[in-house]
């Protein structure tokens, strides 16, 4: 089952879709579409692609010699494969890994680095995007003392909102979150999940999660992938109540098999 909607309503377009490593097909995904403000999730067993699916949006591919994408993806309209600079592309792509990736910068300096990169130079401008930043990643009360801490000091939980923070200050109209609850409490993983349902009515959120009941607690839409094939895309509250064209979904819900 594939949605379709409005060119006005969608970020991104994907058609004839095929990611390979050498002669292994990762994933392969006919058509889809993910739209502005949405939360959605993506669920599936390891090996399903789904990270693959990310790397590719983000051109991730550049790093990966065996990785081979063919197809369309039209972020905001145009192919990411036509982005002259791929940086420029990045800038408007926030990414969560699994684990949170620290650069060796205090705090302050971890969620300044996009912003000055992009030219903001002036500390009082750096210093509203560092609050702001870390105030929608749930973390500004808890570090508000020591900005010019190392960031990896801080514990698991609160690097991995340091991590959404530094995300955001690049002020991307996507989010891609893959599954940045492994390594976090739950009560933490609450907090967070508090945040993204904030966040989309100011972006739009990719979210791939082994938490099938993470995905029913956040997700607009959700997309099952399995064995590198998009097999269903449809509401969440109708998946979730069993309303699939796929039976295999629904025993992916309900852990029969994954």
């Amino acid at each position: 089952m594939v949605e379709t909607a409005t060119p006005t309503d969608t970020l991104i377009e994907v058609e004839d879709l095929t990611i390979r490593y050498g002669e292994h097909l990762s994933l392969a995904i006919p058509e889809m579409s993910v739209r502005r403000h949405e939360i959605f999730g993506i669920i599936g067993p390891a090996g399903s692609g789904r990270t693959s699916f990310l790397k590719a949006i983000n051109r991730m591919d550049l790093f990966d010699s065996k990785m081979d994408v063919q197809g369309s993806i039209r972020f905001q309209g145009r192919d990411v494969k036509n982005w002259r600079n791929v940086y420029s592309l990045r800038r408007r792509i926030g990414v969560v890994f699994p684990l949170p990736v620290g650069l060796p910068l205090t705090v302050y300096d971890n969620v300044a680095l996009a912003p000055r990169l992009a030219g903001v130079s002036k500390k009082s401008r750096l210093d509203e995007i560092v609050e702001r930043c870390l105030q929608r990643a749930a973390l500004w009360d808890e570090v508000k003392d020591r900005l010019s801490s190392l960031g990896s000091l801080l514990s698991g939980g609160q690097q991995q909102r340091l991590t959404i923070a530094r995300g955001l200050s690049q002020e991307p109209d996507l989010l891609m979150l893959d599954e940045f609850s492994i390594a976090v409490d739950p009560v933490t993983t609450m907090r967070i999940e508090d945040v993204l349902k904030e966040l989309k009515n100011e972006l739009t959120i990719i979210l791939v999660t082994n938490l099938v009941q993470q995905a029913r607690r956040l997700a607009d839409r959700t997309a099952f992938f399995l064995n590198g094939a998009c097999v269903e895309i449809g509401d969440t509250d109708a998946i979730f109540a069993g309303e699939v064209q796929d039976s295999r979904t629904n025993d992916y819900i309900l852990g029969r098999f994954g």
